[in-house]
């Protein structure tokens, strides 16, 4: 029989790291689940011939499967993500531009590759967000030595910034730009001095003006910002967001119960935090704030608790990327700002995102792990065991 000492012993075993991070991704993830449902029910019921569950057991797998992706992650030293992440960005740089001549065009942007034999939709954007802020963290810990070196220390940080900023910024813009500015806050935390950073701003500018140009979104993006600037011809999408954020008052209408998924366009996606604050009110939308916030704050204490600059970084960086992106996301659905196409992390309906946001929890954990085990106590015993019999004598 079950009890709460058998509970504590399993979670111990099996789920390590930050306890408080597992709770609160659980609980986004089951929240995730009530919500996509009932976001998509009506879709689902039309598109499918009244199988209302379709997307409810495909985000279900998906859940479990990013999950699971978070748990395999976190058993993984940190330390190794460093060399794994060189290959993923050399990687990414060829599969970024074959999605923007070659993808899937959904939404006047071909941001997907199709996989073949299981025919499944691809981000390569989601990889090389995840690559370029690990590697980013493992060379400014390397170069913590000699960080004003502009030659050994900034070029290459500043090519791969504006590479991959640049790549991304083809097809989605709003990432892009998410992502260079979680990479300022790294660099700035990586004690990069203010007069490089501006290079890097720079150089961001630079690459985000072709975007707009050569790019897919550069008239999308220039007209979502004027609408937002104006307000004078406010978006379908942002109208029938402001609506279910009006509408839910401080209790909300209950779960299942969002009028407005019949008319928001992507609600189970770019808009699910409006249906969150329809069906649970402002009670709801504060506690999912607070549930990111509490991330970033266990986050950031992983990384002040880490021995080691690298592991420091790395949790710094995935959790600014992550409660950032949040953040905006929520700010876009109740009128703060213009509307981007950003996920709501391990809340919105996804296949790619919702993996690649698992597996940064799981690196997360990972850090947080490691200075859990390693304790000093448990330093001190290893170091002593180390020293030659004479000596430890």
């Amino acid at each position: 029989m079950l009890s709460i000492q058998n509970i504590k012993a399993w979670t111990d075993k099996h789920l390590k790291g930050d306890p408080v991070i597992w709770t609160v991704v659980f609980a986004l993830g089951m929240l995730s689940i009530l919500v996509v449902y009932s976001a998509t029910g009506t879709i689902a019921y039309f598109k499918y011939g009244g199988n209302t569950e379709y997307y409810l057991l495909r985000h279900s797998f998906l859940v479990i499967l990013s999950f699971f992706a978070m748990w395999v992650a976190h058993k993984v030293d940190y330390r190794y993500y460093s060399k794994l992440s060189r290959l993923a960005l050399w990687l990414s740089v060829p599969l970024l531009i074959f999605a923007w001549q070659f993808g899937v065009n959904l939404n006047s942007a071909s941001r997907w590759i199709t996989i073949p034999l299981i025919n499944q939709s691809f981000q390569p954007s989601d990889l090389a967000k995840l690559a370029l802020i690990i590697n980013l963290a493992g060379m400014l810990s390397k170069r913590q030595q000699n960080i004003h070196d502009f030659k050994k220390a900034l070029i290459p940080m500043l090519l791969w910034c504006g590479v991959i900023c640049g790549l991304i910024a083809m097809t989605n813009l709003s990432t892009a730009i998410l992502l260079f500015l979680t990479c300022m806050l790294l660099l700035f935390i990586g004690r990069i001095p203010v007069k490089y950073l501006a290079m890097l701003a720079f150089v961001g500018v630079f690459a985000v003006s072709i975007a707009m140009v050569v790019g897919q979104r550069g008239e999308t993006a220039i007209s979502r910002v004027e609408n937002f600037i104006n307000k004078e011809n406010i978006p379908f999408q942002a109208q029938q967001s402001y609506i279910a954020v009006a509408t839910g008052g401080i209790t909300g209408k209950g779960p299942g119960n969002s009028s407005q998924r019949n008319f928001l366009p992507e609600a189970f996606s770019d808009f699910i935090f409006a249906i969150v604050v329809e069906e649970y009110g402002m009670i709801g939308a504060g506690i999912v704030i607070l549930l990111y916030l509490t991330l970033l704050y266990r986050g950031m204490k992983a990384a002040a608790a880490s021995g080691r600059a690298y592991g420091g970084l790395l949790s710094a960086g995935l959790s600014f990327a992550i409660v950032i992106q949040a953040m905006v996301n929520m700010g876009v659905a109740v009128g703060l700002g213009p509307i981007t196409g950003l996920p709501l992390p391990l809340l919105s309906m996804g296949g790619t995102s919702l993996l690649f946001t698992g597996i940064a929890m799981g690196i997360i954990l990972s850090v947080s792990r490691g200075e859990i085990e390693e304790t000093p106590d448990a330093l001190s015993k290893k170091q002593f065991s180390n020293l030659p019999k004479k000596e430890a004598a």
